[in-house]
This record gives C-alpha cells, sequence and structure tokens, in this order.
C-alpha cells in the first residue's frame, strides 16, 4: 500500500505544469558562502511550564498544540534536543528559501546577503531557528509565534549577536496582523500548518499577509503511509528524535490538499520540492521526492 501511494504521489508530481516540475533550482549553496543556520550556542530564557500564549485567542490555532510546544520552549536553541531535526534541516530549508526568493526578486543567489531590503514574515518563529540566517542574509525580518515563551526565548537570543538583535519578535498571530494589515515581500510558514486547526483558513491570513507580487513559501509534512512510517513511529517512537505526540498524523497535509488550499487563499504554487534524510551522512537535502516532508513556493495572485 505504501508502495502503490509513493509511485501515485511521484506521478502526480511529474504531471504539474512545467513551471512547476521541471524547475530544478533547489541545488545546494555555494561553499563560498556559508549560512550560519543556528548563531551562538547559549542556554537561554526561564525555566517554567506555565503554558503562555498570545493575548487575544488564536482562531486558526489549537489550544494542545500550543501548550505541547510550550512545554519545550527552554531547548529551542539546544541542537541536540527536540528541536533537533529543525536545527539539522535548516541549511535545507535555506538553500530552498535563497534559490527560490532570489529568483523571484532578481537578487544575486552569491551574495553573502540577497535579501537586503525585503521585508520577510516568519509565521510560527518558534525560537528564532530561521529568523536568524534570514536576518543574516540581508532580510529585515519579523517573526511571529503565538507562545510568549517563544518570543522571549527568540529575543534573548537575537539579542546575543548585534546582527539579529533587529529582528522584531511579536507574540502574535497571522490573524491578528492581518487586521492591523500588515504586508510583507515574503510570507514563510515553516513545519506550522500541521499544527493550526484550519489550514485555509490560516493559509487565507499568509495570503494577507503577503504583498502584490510577493512570495509564500510553506512547508510541511506529507499525509502518507510512509510519513505515517518515518515522521511518526521511527522518528518519535524507535530513535526518540521528537517527544512522543509532536504529529498527528491525521493534520498532515498532501501535496494536492496543500496546493488547492494555497490556489483558494490566491496563492500560485510555482515550485515544490522534498527533504530527504540520508542516515549514513545525517544530512538533509533537496529532492523529488514528496513522499514525507516537502515544501512549496508560491506567488501571489493578481
Amino acid at each position: 500500500m505504501a508502495s502503490s501511494m509513493f509511485l501515485a504521489q511521484r506521478r502526480w508530481f511529474h504531471s504539474l505544469p512545467r513551471n512547476l516540475s521541471n524547475a530544478r533550482f533547489f541545488s545546494a549553496l555555494p561553499s563560498q558562502h556559508p549560512v550560519s543556520v543556528s548563531g551562538p550556542q547559549n542556554n537561554v530564557g526561564p525555566k517554567s511550564n506555565k503554558f503562555e500564549k498570545a493575548s487575544s485567542a488564536p482562531s486558526s490555532l489549537k489550544e494542545p498544540e500550543l501548550a505541547k510546544f510550550s512545554a519545550i520552549a527552554d531547548t529551542w536553541w539546544d541542537s541536540e534536543g527536540p528541536f533537533k531535526p529543525l536545527h539539522k534541516m535548516n541549511p535545507t530549508r535555506l538553500a530552498f528559501l535563497r534559490s527560490t526568493l532570489c529568483r523571484h526578486f532578481r537578487k544575486d543567489p552569491l551574495s553573502a546577503r540577497p535579501f537586503e531590503g525585503l521585508r520577510f514574515i516568519d509565521v510560527g518563529c518558534g525560537g528564532g531557528i530561521l529568523s536568524e540566517p534570514l536576518t543574516r542574509m540581508g532580510a529585515t525580518v519579523t517573526g511571529i509565534d503565538a507562545i510568549e515563551k517563544n518570543i522571549k526565548i527568540a529575543r534573548l537570543h537575537a539579542n546575543l549577536d548585534p546582527t539579529t538583535s533587529t529582528i522584531e519578535y511579536c507574540c502574535t498571530t497571522a490573524e491578528k496582523l492581518v487586521e492591523e494589515q500588515r504586508k510583507f515581500d515574503a510570507v514563510i510558514a515553516l513545519e506550522v500548518i500541521e499544527h493550526v486547526a484550519d489550514a485555509a483558513e490560516f493559509c487565507k491570513s499568509l495570503s494577507a499577509l503577503t504583498a502584490h507580487e510577493g512570495a509564500t513559501v510553506v512547508s510541511t509534512i506529507n499525509r502518507s503511509m510512509r510519513s505515517y512510517a518515518t515522521a511518526i513511529v521511527a522518528a518519535e517512537y524507535l530513535l526518540q528524535w521528537l517527544p512522543k505526540g509532536t504529529h498527528q498524523w491525521s493534520s498532515f497535509l498532501t501535496p494536492e490538499e496543500l496546493t488547492m488550499i494555497l490556489k483558494r487563499a490566491g496563492v500560485d504554487v510555482k515550485e515544490m520540492a522534498g527533504f530527504v534524510y540520508n542516515p549514513l551522512t545525517g544530512r538533509w537535502s533537496l529532492s523529488d521526492d514528496i513522499s514525507v516532508n516537502f515544501i512549496a513556493y508560491g506567488t501571489k495572485e493578481k
């Protein structure tokens, strides 16, 4: 069954329009321009298990999900802790962002600061492990999270480096910023949508935050038998990379579903890639294989 689903997904991917399936631009970053992923590895933040969230009730978020991540907020910058998989995946996520967004905004991907002059928002920023390298790449970054502990950790860590101390961190939701009519050149929500209560409403907010001719990037986990075996059974129970219960398989979205949801929200998916883990090297790479982890880049429709 897993094999047939995998083959079906592969056939679907290769049947996509040419500008999506044949765009092979997600190569690794040039070695002469390394990207700092994690910054200083300090243990920061108050030690507390109290559940903290944004002051106004977020409409697209699940309260149990907020409580679950609040409980491990202190470990965001522990590269061997519960967020180890994200630390490992971060260089690959950044490679995709550099490639697609430089092309979209006509920036030089070989530049050390290719995102100079662009406004990015990191939705569900957690402790800031993506916001910080994006800032070092020149972007003016706003990081938002509904968990106040995450924002406190992110601010403390960002202030350790003058380069990242400029990040605007806010304990709020995408919906709240839509009400404030905020706009960004690129709206980025990585490994977040599988934790929200209403994916369609969440994507409408992402679209509303995206400026005219801007870009939207979303990554998540495919709802396939292979993802159940690897992202839940293996990662949470066998290898114990993640706390048990981190993911709910029923909350995952297939690439077809995510593409349709974004389309209805006004975002046209232009490119998609998979994240593949090599257990021999311990590294992630970009691939055509979207059967487990995948990332999608789209543009705001007129």
